[in-house]
């Protein structure tokens, strides 16, 4: 007779955070968005990182998580920080309605063909462009999108 393989059993929990908590990261990432738009990359992404110190554990279950990652990712390419950037847009990707942002897939594949990583960049840049089509490229550097005109015949 053959055993049977039991597989864990992944409970999304629809709970919310606390009001106290939510509050606080809402003031937080508005610090940081106010720094961010000021070219204050650095000062924002300490901004971000006290709104994501407060995020209760597991941290990928929350979709605050999402959002304060795709902030830190953001100010961190922005500020040339590819290495920081990564590891948070990697980390958002795992967190709630990230695969499929077409946002996060862009700055994901940006930071991945700066590093060097063509193939995984192409593929982020390609998830990117079908998600939201060319207008998502315009106010972006042109060398990512015809990065990827070089991978796949684009409209």
């Amino acid at each position: 007779m053959m055993g049977s393989i039991r597989l864990p059993l992944v409970v999304m929990t629809t709970a919310e955070l606390s009001s106290t908590v939510h509050d606080a990261i809402q003031h937080f990432c508005a610090d940081g968005d106010a720094l961010a738009s000021a070219g204050r990359y650095e000062e924002a992404i300490a901004e971000y990182n006290r709104a994501w110190e407060i995020v209760p554990e597991p941290k990928s279950q929350w979709n605050a998580s999402t959002w304060i990652l795709a902030a830190i990712g953001d100010s961190a390419f922005l500020a040339n920080y590819n290495t920081s950037a990564k590891e948070a847009l990697e980390y958002a990707m795992v967190c709630p309605d990230a695969v499929g942002n077409p946002f996060l897939h862009l700055r994901l594949g940006q930071v991945l063909f700066d590093m060097g990583e063509h193939d995984r960049a192409a593929d982020e840049l390609m998830r990117a462009y079908m998600g939201a089509g060319v207008e998502l490229f315009a106010t972006e550097d042109q060398r990512y999108l015809a990065f990827l005109r070089t991978r796949a015949a684009l409209d």
